[in-house]
């Protein structure tokens, strides 16, 4: 089941994604094409349709976590700006995205021009998300559900790879799976926060790496749900 929106609630909305944009740009954003994906896509459709309405107006373009449902958030609106920004996508790469979720920063890979292949660990997410996306537009997806810690070799190597959970430690076969020259986003860490790291491909076996901050993450879990 999906929302539909007056018109009313639509102008609204495009006025509350303009200011979010402000408050991106005050934060560091830069990217203009990030910007722009950020303003264009409807946040207010992909947390939990459950939640009550009021709270949905009040909270869908502050920057903070919702609900999603199976356990998880949808990611604050910096934060997926950041990591998009980090991954210097150009038109018609080939990114993996390592947790679905509800599908916005997949929407948001594909408004940069990627072609993304998702994976999803959790099947509610995947069933619900692998419809919900198409019904917006964004029909070009790959769309896998399965273990996010093994990749996908058999359509490997990605010119990118974005983790939306926090990982204990590098996957090796996402590293093996990154193409050379290529540059994978992923924060790492136990606990409540974990760092972001930056990792660009220079050889079959040699990467550089920096690390940009503290983010807070739901945990990568390992194998199908």
């Amino acid at each position: 089941m999906f929302y539909h929106v007056s018109k009313e609630d639509e102008y609204l909305f495009q006025g509350k994604r303009r200011r979010l944009v402000e408050q991106l740009k005050l934060k560091g954003i830069i990217d203009e094409a990030v910007l722009k994906a950020i303003e264009k896509i409807p946040r207010h459709l992909f947390f939990d349709q459950s939640t009550a309405r009021p709270a949905m107006l009040e909270h869908a373009y502050s920057d903070k976590a919702l609900p999603i449902g199976a356990g998880q958030t949808i990611s604050h609106p910096f934060t997926v700006a950041f990591q998009t920004e980090k991954l210097e996508i150009k038109s018609g790469e080939k990114v993996l995205e390592i947790g679905s979720g509800c599908g916005y920063q997949t929407a948001v890979l594909v408004e940069m021009g990627a072609k993304v292949f998702t994976i999803e660990r959790q099947k509610s997410l995947y069933d619900k998300t692998k419809l919900f996306l198409p019904y917006l537009g964004y029909k070009s997806v790959r769309f896998f559900y399965g273990d996010g810690y093994k990749g996908l070799p058999q359509h490997a190597p990605f010119d990118k790879i974005i983790v939306t959970a926090g990982a204990p430690y590098l996957p090796n076969d996402l590293l093996v799976q990154l193409k050379t020259g290529g540059i994978m986003v992923i924060p790492i860490g136990e606990g409540e926060q974990q760092e972001m790291y930056i990792l660009r491909k220079t050889s079959d076996s040699t990467f550089e790496r920096q690390v940009l901050g503290k983010f807070k993450f739901v945990p990568l879990l390992q194998n199908k749900a």
